[in-house]
């Protein structure tokens, strides 16, 4: 019988990945806690949490048995014209600790589906009320998922240029580095005094797959600030930065302004199952809550609001407002701080920033991309020492599950110095 990678080669394509030129995929056989355990018996610390997914670590018995419970009651059913228990009480507790102003909550299936529900909500809020409201703005190097909606919202890149005819037109800002931050603020006034500009899409804090780019809540609240005085829809998406990420819980709770439209997703399982949520305000809900048909959101999954899945979500919950995970957040980030300082003027470094439990490191290259040759050999080279870090072409990020420890931390750090010593 041929090994699992073996088998996969034959009949699995994978996302994000040169099937011709790629190695075989490494055979996962089970998780436990910060590790991935390959068939080889191999365990790999997976430091950017299987995509940023999961919060808690890998096969967490409690939420597990959450999961488990839920399937002996009902593991599913239609969201239309019913509704469960777990759908119910998991909008009430996010509701809770989301942003003042959100009170509706609708699921979906994932991060790319959170964005395209808010997209369409923010354009249809403007026609349901009959005024001409249709530019979209974001900001430069987004990346707002892989559907068409959340494409045309991000950079035009490598990611989507096989589509860029079919993506309609979406007006970029520039990112608001220390440098040209009030460039972008300003373009952002000018664009929204000529009064058609429907929405504001943004990533809060930092953009992650455009490179781990990050910047303060100062800004965002100048953009809020500038959207609400002319009345344009703010959409944050907060995929990534959402649970925990940034420090605290939101990324918007950093801003005393708030969005109008919330985007969730990765962590919201703890990384067990897919799920998206778009929660907004209830003036977006009552724009389409209306006794004509046609107002009414068009829009559906299958597996809307699984009551499976909403059980993982709950325990996933229950486990992020515990004050110990908290505190492994902090040390987490005074971690990620103290290694800052102590690497900050090598050489090779040409910038190294962080935010909450992110740490971003962009290496000195002639050229910053997803495809830089660098990429390659450093995510070699800490394969190798059994470490899971995907770089973003020359940018190394550590964005771990919360269950990580200090000793642990210090070995990826280890070898962090390791690798400057071989480049």
């Amino acid at each position: 019988m041929s090994s699992l990678s073996q088998r996969d080669s034959k009949v699995i394509w994978h996302p994000y990945t040169p099937m011709k030129v790629a190695p075989e995929a490494i055979g996962i056989v089970r998780g436990e806690g910060l590790y991935l355990i390959d068939d080889e018996g191999n365990r790999y610390i997976d430091a950017v949490s299987s995509w940023w997914v999961n919060l808690h670590g890998h096969a967490h018995p409690y939420i597990s048995r959450m999961i488990n419970a839920q399937m002996k009651e009902l593991e599913h059913c239609m969201f239309a014209g019913f509704t469960h228990e777990p759908a119910v009480r998991l909008a009430e507790r996010l509701i809770e600790i989301l942003p003042e102003g959100m009170e509706k909550i609708f699921y979906s299936d994932n991060g790319s589906t959170a964005v395209e529900v808010a997209i369409k909500m923010s354009l249809q809020y403007w026609k349901n009320r009959g005024i001409k409201k249709t530019r979209l703005v974001a900001i430069e190097g987004a990346y707002h998922g892989d559907t068409f909606g959340a494409m045309a919202v991000s950079a035009r890149s490598v990611f989507t240029e096989a589509f860029t005819d079919l993506l309609f037109d979406v007006t970029f800002i520039p990112f608001p580095s220390t440098e040209n931050k009030e460039q972008s603020i300003a373009e952002l006034e000018a664009l929204l005094k000529n009064g058609d500009v429907a929405t504001l899409i943004v990533e809060p804090l930092v953009l992650g797959s455009g490179g781990m780019m990050m910047y303060g809540p100062e800004v965002m609240e100048q953009y809020f600030s500038i959207c609400k005085k002319h009345e344009t829809i703010i959409i944050a998406d907060e995929v990534m930065t959402g649970f925990g990420r940034t420090g605290t819980l939101f990324a918007t709770n950093q801003v005393s302004t708030c969005p109008d439209i919330i985007c969730l997703s990765k962590g919201l399982t703890g990384g067990f199952l897919p799920m998206g949520v778009t929660a907004t305000t209830l003036d977006i809900f009552n724009a389409f809550y209306d006794d004509d048909r046609t107002k009414m959101l068009y829009h559906g999954h299958s597996y809307t609001a699984n009551p499976t899945i909403c059980a993982a979500a709950l325990a996933s919950m229950d486990l992020l407002l515990m004050d110990s995970c908290t505190q492994s957040r902090i040390d987490i980030e005074n971690a990620h701080i103290h290694f800052k300082e102590s690497i900050a003027t090598h050489p090779l470094i040409k910038d190294i920033r962080h935010t909450g439990t992110i740490l971003a490191i962009e290496l000195t290259t002639d050229t910053t991309s997803y495809h830089n040759n660098l990429r390659d050999r450093i995510y070699n080279f800490f394969l190798s020492r059994k470490i899971i870090l995907r770089p973003l072409g020359n940018i190394i990020y550590i964005l771990p599950p919360y269950c990580i420890t200090i000793g642990e931390l210090e070995y990826i750090y280890q070898c962090i110095r390791e690798l400057f010593g071989v480049l």
